[in-house]
């Protein structure tokens, strides 16, 4: 297969890999310091990728305004999916993650997370210690199988195996965890396809169940299998399932686990959410979000492409990426972006933009038709758990320093490179 092209040809950032395929100690500060040698926009041939990384106000903008049928974020989001998620599942599906967040869909999706959040303050009790991300991936995984994997996933020892394949099956590894994707591949996605055939024979079961009426989303996956047979139905409603699971929560635990941090971090913000400030809570998320971003923001070019960066005019063939990296426009220090203050933000927009030469260079869930189609649930939900969490717990750090991320993460919300404990205490004890 030919190379892609890119003409004028932009600088070569020599000896600079991505975390896939050679060894890297920071993803993001291996990136961080090409562009200090090399400027906003360079070029970074890693295996059989060639990627053009922009930087500048112009070159971010031009990238929020590629159409999706010329650079695609689809196809690139699947391209860096599928070095850990099985082949299988991502073919024929009837059912996609990007389809459920209607309105209606939202407000059930918050319904699940209300139970869930019973339930898992009933299984804390009055006191302990716990994992922080350990508690928030928990909780995704209960409010999201409430929403769309049918009766009985959400409790019991169905849940608790689902928790475990899901845990196995997380297509966030890929950019967590980007230096172990050449073993997943190496062992054929063994462990993957074994979590993937226990997710289905545990929701096969749900299909036609009596208590479909009560799983409206749910019932709405299997009405796209009605037309087969039995044994396609099941196989092919439970990887639509497994898809919009792993999809659609990919992100959520861990923002939320960096919003608790944060606000255990700022005891006075902490404690005006706990008394029910939820616009201020609505920008804690946002903050949280924004500091704790690892995202590497690309687009599969798909068609012949003129790109401007401000300083050139780029023709970009098709085959080669186009990518930003967020938490180098996110952290400005000299603008003071890189520490942490919800009075930036004024409903969900960016409003600390003194000295910025684009407000596109900083998001926290993309910019225009780019943006993520679950931020509005994301940010209700966030507010929701951080708030009853608050109000049921006092929490307090166990960590030493301020959590760091996963070094080689390149994509997605930050997860925290060693345990994050905190402590807990009920309030209100029974």
């Amino acid at each position: 297969m030919s190379r892609a092209q890119i003409s004028p040809e932009p600088t070569l950032a020599v000896g600079v890999g991505l975390p896939w395929d050679v060894a890297v100690d920071d993803a993001v500060d291996l990136l961080a310091r090409a562009r200090e040698v090399h400027g906003d926009t360079f070029l970074v041939e890693s295996g059989r990728d060639r990627v053009l990384f922009t930087f500048s106000p112009t070159g971010v903008e031009s990238f929020y305004a590629l159409p999706e049928e010329v650079a695609s974020k689809g196809v690139a989001d699947y391209l860096m999916l599928r070095r850990k998620l099985p082949d299988a599942l991502f073919e024929g599906r009837r059912t996609l993650p990007g389809s459920l967040f209607r309105k209606e869909d939202v407000a059930s999706y918050l319904g699940n997370l209300e139970e869930a959040l019973a339930a898992t303050v009933a299984e804390l009790g009055d006191s302990g210690s716990v994992d922080v991300f350990a508690l928030t991936r928990r909780l995704g995984h209960r409010m999201g199988l409430a929403s769309w994997a049918g009766p009985g996933a959400a409790s019991g020892a169905a849940f608790d195996d689902l928790v475990v394949a899901f845990d196995a099956l997380d297509g966030a590894d890929a950019f967590v965890h980007p230096d172990a994707m050449a073993a997943v591949a190496a062992s054929g996605k063994a462990a993957e396809r074994a979590a993937l055939d226990r997710v289905v024979e545990i929701v096969g079961v749900s299909i036609g169940s009596v208590e479909l009426q009560a799983h409206p989303l749910f019932a709405r996956i299997a009405a796209e299998w009605a037309d087969e047979p039995p044994e396609v139905a099941r196989l092919g409603v439970a990887y639509d399932v497994a898809l919009i699971h792993v999809a659609s929560l990919s992100n959520l635990g861990a923002a939320l686990a960096w919003m608790l941090i944060d606000l255990i971090e700022h005891p006075a913000a902490a404690g005006a959410v706990a008394a029910g400030d939820r616009e201020l809570a609505a920008r804690c998320a946002l903050e949280s979000t924004r500091l704790a971003q690892r995202s590497i923001m690309a687009r599969t070019v798909l068609a012949p492409v003129t790109f401007d960066t401000g300083d050139a005019t780029y023709d970009v063939s098709p085959g080669a990426t186009i990518a930003t990296l967020l938490p180098l426009t996110n952290r400005s220090p000299e603008l003071g972006h890189d520490t942490w203050s919800p009075d930036r933000w004024t409903r969900h927009r960016f409003t600390d933009t003194a000295g910025l030469a684009s407000p596109q260079l900083v998001t926290a869930f993309g910019h225009g038709k780019h943006s993520c189609p679950a931020q509005p649930f994301s940010i209700a939900a966030m507010t929701m758990a951080a708030t009853h969490l608050l109000t049921q717990f006092e929490l307090e750090p166990r960590w030493s320093s301020y959590p760091r991320p996963v070094p080689a993460q390149i994509g997605g919300v930050a997860r925290a490179a060693e345990p994050c404990l905190m402590t807990y205490r009920r309030r209100d004890p029974r």
